[in-house]
């Protein structure tokens, strides 16, 4: 899989110093789930499924799950199940592409017996598109049976198939529990290390433990309740760098009224104007803001601030500007060059002499910039998200079909 594959090769020249590389399936573990990106999430119900697939993946998607659990009605579970094997088989007889590979599909089930069930259904065949399963409510109650399942379905597959377990149930988020669910949690995905991809945020049902519900106008992280949680996941989930934790849904469209004013600067989309003397970063900022999606892109630069890599989103919109919010610039880009080049220690000097570089201490970090340098590619001098977003949101807005 390969991000902006839909670029054109101009285009990319223009854009990278450096462009995103190819991404393999079943290589670096930490490298694929920091490439997973934007996770588009789509209804098992949805008619024409696979094709919503392939015509997401070319506008720039390049993972997605199709979900049997919350977005679907109890009484649609069946009607669901045969929908998604129709898709996945009709996916395997014509899959579509990301660069030289395949789209991460996974499925989202409701019950551990559902795994043993699709995989039955799929066959070896008929799971080439399907990359894993993802384990809502995990815990260690029932999560060593989830990860056996998905280890059984690897081998009817007959190959590696991820898990994606998702942290959203009371013993996570309640204050006398937390610890020590999560300390559990973390035993588990060490024990099964090689087969879990990432730990998914649940935050729509944390939030719906206490009754909250973050409005258009905040982000998660003013939700105090759950941005404890958050930080304690980050703390016990994600240290040492060994698993990777995405962000948690975006789940608001366009909303004409709102109550306060965009914290989304003028200045960047102005610079990039001054580029090329028009007016179109600033028209595009205008759209970000009336779309409700300088939300989005606030609650994106705060889950990286805070460990988190990638986003869950439900629809199309939100993608260009997740992607684009996760290339590297090339700021950051020479700092960890500048890091990972030091080897006994020491501080050196950042060369925009605007900072310092502590060796060992910015280590961790200056490792995953160079992930999502691979995945993500790095900017050239000057650039800001801005070009990004101005390459890619016309073409990824042709694949919205939601």
């Amino acid at each position: 899989m390969r991000h902006f594959a839909f670029l054109d090769d101009e285009t990319i020249e223009t854009l990278f110093h450096r462009p995103p590389e190819e991404i393999a399936v079943d290589g670096d573990r930490r490298l694929l789930a920091t490439a997973l990106g934007a996770t588009l999430y789509a209804p098992g119900t949805r008619r024409h499924l696979a094709f919503d697939v392939r015509r997401q993946t070319a506008a720039g998607v390049n993972s997605m799950v199709l979900c049997l659990e919350d977005s679907i009605a109890d009484t649609e579970v069946a009607d669901a199940e045969a929908n998604v094997v129709a898709a996945l088989r009709s996916l395997a007889d014509d899959p579509p592409r990301s660069g030289d590979g395949l789209p991460l599909v996974f499925v989202r089930v409701r019950a551990v017996g559902q795994i043993p069930d699709l995989i039955a259904r799929l066959g070896p065949d008929g799971a080439r598109c399907l990359a894993g399963f993802v384990l809502p409510k995990f815990a260690e109650e029932g999560g060593q049976a989830a990860l056996e399942a998905v280890l059984r379905a690897s081998d009817v597959a007959g190959r590696p198939l991820w898990a994606m377990p998702v942290l959203e149930s009371p013993p996570v988020i309640n204050r006398e529990t937390r610890v020590e669910a999560l300390t559990a949690v973390r035993r588990l995905v060490d024990k099964h290390a090689e087969q879990v991809l990432a730990i998914r945020l649940g935050a729509t049902d944390l939030c719906g433990l206490f009754g909250l519900r973050r409005d258009r106008d905040l982000t998660i992280y003013d939700i105090a309740v759950v941005r404890d949680c958050i930080a304690d996941i980050v703390n016990i989930c994600a240290r040492g760098g060994d698993h990777i934790v995405t962000g948690p849904v975006w789940e608001y469209f366009a909303q004409p009224e709102r109550l306060f004013v965009s914290s989304l600067r003028v200045t960047p989309f102005a610079q990039a104007d001054r580029v090329d003397g028009s007016q179109e970063a600033i028209r595009m900022r205008s759209a970000l803001v009336s779309a409700d999606l300088d939300r989005l892109i606030r609650e994106v630069v705060l889950d990286r601030a805070n460990g988190l890599i990638g986003k869950t989103v439900i629809h199309p919109s939100h993608i260009p500007a997740v992607h684009a919010l996760h290339v590297v610039s090339q700021e950051e880009f020479t700092d960890a060059e500048t890091i990972l080049a030091g080897d006994s220690g020491g501080v050196r000097p950042s060369s925009y002499a605007n900072k310092m570089n502590e060796l060992r201490p910015h280590r961790a970090w200056a490792e995953a910039v160079q992930r999502r340098a691979r995945a993500f590619g790095v900017l050239r001098e000057g650039d800001t998200f801005v070009e990004v977003l101005a390459a890619t949101r016309g073409h990824s807005s042709a694949g919205a079909t939601r």
